[in-house]
């Protein structure tokens, strides 16, 4: 089976509460989902294929292809099953691979067991169908195979990403408390920007939220930004495939005439990383930035734009008081400046979002590491309702 040009099952992965956004990308450049669950999609496609899911997703974490399911009660079946499938037509001779896993079996206490009977059957397999061991480890810049694993069922995937497409690879300077670059690029598709008109987003930081819009704006994808991938070191990897796609996303972005993207935060050191930031996503042209208190900010009149701050959490005691004065004068500030347009605030303390004195139209679910977030809508209308 050449699995660069036989359709298979596709997972392709993400954080939780993003699916709806990975769906929209994945519709977005032709594919048909055939499932979707709550961290990813699933649908049909050749690795070459997957070549493409790679360098165009946002909100993707992991690409897998899918090569056997089967039974299994204990790690010893894993290893007897994997050890009979024709690894020497996945993996190059000599190549360097990892085993990554997510197992839920109650056989097993600790999954790098499972990684290691998995590791043990691809070794022992390749050993004896050609004579030598191929080196290993835990670095994900080679090939990958993945184990998915719950209770009897197990599947076992080449990961065709390597390291997580949900680090788009340009931001070189995070900040403090950054924003993955696949959730800031959801929540913007989950906001009603048309990208098009001006994107305001105080309190900056790193510039991430601010960059994911420039790109989206302009259609720049991610692998734009990233020259290694898992697929590269697989048994039949073409790169003139790979150099195709990889001149399309050239070729795709656009220019958005008086397109307006301002970004501003009290730091400057903050607002010169962002710029350095921008510069290595190149739309560093893109963004007015500017160091000035978030009520300073300017935003541009008579135009339906968006207003999208993330202010702090709150995570000690103290910093409370302080913080429900920010968000009561982010609820002024929306009032007093933003007429027209449609405000966003991203938290995860909706006590102190109670601060703003606005009623939300909308509360988008989402997740940043393990804190349970929303970005919070606001219709903000001119004058008088």
């Amino acid at each position: 089976m050449n699995i660069y040009t036989t359709p298979g099952l596709v997972t392709i992965t993400c954080h939780k509460r993003t699916m709806l956004y990975l769906e929209q990308e994945v519709k977005e450049l032709g594919f048909d989902p055939i499932e979707t669950f709550v961290t990813g999609v699933k649908l049909k496609a050749t690795v070459n294929e997957c070549i493409r899911l790679n360098l165009n997703l946002r909100c993707a974490s992991q690409v897998l292809y899918s090569l056997q399911s089967f039974k299994a009660r204990n790690a010893d079946d894993v290893y007897n099953n994997l050890l009979h499938y024709p690894w020497e037509d996945i993996l190059p001779d000599g190549i360097y691979f990892s085993i990554t896993s997510n197992v839920s079996n109650d056989s097993i206490n600790n999954s790098m067991y499972a990684n290691l009977r998995v590791k043990d059957a691809v070794i022992d397999r390749l050993r004896e169908k050609r004579g030598t061991r191929p080196p290993t480890g835990s670095a994900l810049t080679g090939a990958v195979i993945h184990l998915f694993w719950r209770e009897e069922h197990a599947e076992v995937f080449i990961d065709t990403s390597g390291d997580s497409l949900a680090r788009h690879g340009y931001r070189k300077i995070p900040g403090q408390a950054p924003m993955l670059e696949s959730l800031a690029a959801a929540t913007i598709y989950a906001s009603r920007w048309d990208r098009v008109s001006p994107f305001v987003n105080p309190m900056c930081g790193s510039g991430t939220i601010a960059i994911e819009a420039a790109m989206i704006a302009t259609n720049r994808r991610p692998g734009l930004f990233r020259t290694n991938y898992a697929f590269m070191h697989l048994q039949g990897y073409d790169e003139q495939v790979y150099l195709q796609e990889d001149a399309r996303l050239e070729e795709q972005i656009k220019e958005i005439p008086g397109l307006r993207i301002i970004a501003t935060d009290y730091s400057a050191k903050a607002i010169e990383n962002a710029r350095k930031n921008a510069v290595a996503a190149g739309v560093a042209n893109l963004i007015e930035f500017a160091v000035c208190d978030f009520a300073a900010t300017e935003v541009p009149p008579n135009v339906p734009g968006i207003f999208y701050v993330n202010p702090e959490y709150g995570e000690r005691l103290g910093e409370i008081a302080e913080l429900e004065k920010t968000y009561s004068r982010i609820g002024d500030f929306m009032k007093q400046k933003c007429g027209g347009y449609f405000g966003y605030v991203f938290t995860g303390n909706l006590e102190l979002a109670k601060k703003i004195g606005l009623k939300a139209t909308r509360r988008i679910e989402f997740y940043t590491s393990i804190i349970d977030c929303r970005l919070l809508e606001y219709e903000l209308y001119r004058g008088t309702r």
